[in-house]
Parts: structure tokens; sequence; C-alpha cells
């Protein structure tokens, strides 16, 4: 299986705000995908990486916040068992080099699927409840910069439209295609 660091797509490309597809076929393009997700992921480093942040529309992403906490989830679908919440900073390898205070939930339930097919339960407060929610709002098109306050927003954005990476930087010099299908080539 070829396993390569992937170009990761910056705030501003259309994919990262387009929702992913479910994966219905789980086969070796799939964990080929998994396993380039998994090493783009620590090349960066990150703490998780979403399919989209490389340029493939589908409901995949990995996560590594500790030794025990790593792995990846196919197609997940969140339960939050309270409306306890945590505030703190986060960052994101397509906004590279800023980070934010953001309000998430405390503690998450993900269910999916892993590489193969098979359904996985991924539970977790803290960090990894923060890395799961902020994956899978990539899969559904949303940023972390969405989720700030109004005022943090604002702060947001302009560090966003002063970097050198920010929103009218020549992105497209700079980032290659994927090598995986993006379901039709809408991107």
């Amino acid at each position: 299986m070829r396993v390569s660091v992937q170009p990761i797509r910056l705030y501003g490309d259309p994919i990262l705000r387009t929702a992913a597809d479910v994966v219905t076929v789980f086969d070796k393009e799939l964990r080929t995908l998994v396993a380039d997700l998994t090493e783009t992921m620590m090349h960066a480093p990150g703490a998780g990486l979403a399919a989209p942040q490389i340029g493939v529309g589908l409901r995949v992403f990995t996560y590594h916040v500790s030794e025990d906490q790593q792995g990846h989830l196919v197609n997940p679908v969140l339960h939050f068992p309270s409306d306890e919440e945590q505030d703190g900073p986060e960052g994101c390898l397509s906004v590279p080099g800023l980070t934010f205070d953001c309000r998430r939930r405390e503690h998450v339930v993900a269910h999916g699927q892993n590489m193969h097919g098979d359904p996985i339960t991924v539970e977790g407060t803290a960090l990894l409840a923060r890395c799961v929610q902020h994956e899978t709002d990539h899969l559904d098109g949303v940023m972390f910069v969405d989720r700030l306050d109004a005022a943090v927003r604002k702060d947001a954005m302009r560090a966003i439209r002063s970097a050198p990476w920010g929103p009218w930087a020549d992105v497209n010099a700079v980032l290659k295609l994927s090598p995986h299908p993006t379901l039709g080539g809408r991107f």
C-alpha cells in the first residue's frame, strides 16, 4: 500500500465548505486514504485530519490526541451525553498558525465504522471530544471559526485575511490535487 503525505487544503478552498459524502465502499482505496490521512496528520503535526482537508469529499477522519487516543472514524454520528461545555484554544491545519478560544461539548460519543466497515464507537472528553467534534464539523463543511463567539470570530477573520496563506494568496500555486477520487471530480 502506497502511503504518502498529502497537501493540506487551506481556508478558502471550496471543498472545506462542502458536506462530504457517506462512505459506502470499504476497499483498498479507503484503507490507503486512512493511511494517507494518518501520515499527513502526523507529519503536520496535528491532533486530527478530515478527508476534505486533503481534497477528498468522503466522511472519514483520523485522530491522534495521545498514544492511547488515536485512530480513525468513517461515517461518524455524534451524540452528547450531557450539556456540559468546555472552552479552550483550538486550531486547525487548514488555518495554519492560528488558534482561538472555541466552545465545544465536554463529552462526545461518536458511532461510525472503521476502514473495514465494522461498527466502532469512540467516546471521549476534553481534547478527544474537541477533536472528534472539530473533525466531524469538517465532514459537514463547517470550520471551527464558524463556532467562535462573534468578537473572537471577527479577530479570527482579520488574522486569516492577513495570513500569508489567506484568501487572496495563490493557494493553487502550492496545492496539488489528491490522488484519491473526489466522487465525480467536483473539486
